[in-house]
């Protein structure tokens, strides 16, 4: 049983994340772009929960694991003395490995519900293209969701409930907090890239 109280958790969890998985400063602006657009989520629940699943997947989602996939460097992390293995291994919340999986069932919902709109008896059938987009965004809601649950119960009987809460606590909160760990990545990332452009001119 850890000695540690929830904020210590999310603390730890919180300095893990950036210190493990945002090297990149093209993945830390694409983590600022992800956490605007999650509030602007956040604030359509209240409004339309559809809508806001289709900002979340289709937007926040998108360049959040973008720049994990793509920016974010692969090889030894020589700063935290960590093979990439290594932190796949012990991360808390989705490593690459389950974010894949995630988001091949969000790939694939369109499509199922192109083919089968009925969802296999379980919802009234769309008949028009707006039903079905509506019928798409209620089903990744349910799929972020679902998603944020099923690891919380892995997490909690594998390594305790508060290490799943605290968890959850940290994926809800992590808009807030990107934004203010990443608000300067685009500006310094213009600097560099101009940096190098002048170096090379």
């Amino acid at each position: 049983m850890s000695s540690q109280s929830f904020a210590e958790m999310l603390s730890e969890q919180r300095w893990d994340d950036h210190r493990y998985y945002h090297h990149s400063l093209v993945n830390q602006t694409l983590h600022l772009i992800s956490a605007s657009s999650f509030l602007i989520a956040y604030a359509y629940l209240f409004i339309d929960p559809v809508i806001s699943a289709m900002i979340a997947w289709l937007i926040a989602m998108t360049t959040r694991q973008a720049g994990h996939f793509f920016f974010e460097p692969k090889g030894y992390d020589h700063i935290n003395q960590a093979t990439h293995d290594y932190k796949e291994q012990i991360k808390v919340g989705y490593n690459l490995r389950r974010k894949v999986v995630l988001l091949t069932i969000w790939a694939v919902a369109p499509a199922i519900l192109w083919f089968e709109p009925s969802l296999y008896g379980t919802i009234e059938p769309a008949t028009m293209v707006r039903e079905w987009l509506r019928d798409v965004g209620h089903f990744w809601l349910m799929l972020g969701l679902g998603g944020v649950i099923f690891r919380v119960v892995q997490l909690g009987v594998r390594d305790g409930w508060m290490t799943g809460v605290v968890w959850a606590t940290k994926i809800l909160t992590d808009p807030f907090h990107d934004i203010k760990l990443y608000h300067r990545a685009p500006v310094e990332l213009l600097r560099r890239s101009l940096a190098r452009y002048n170096d090379r001119s």
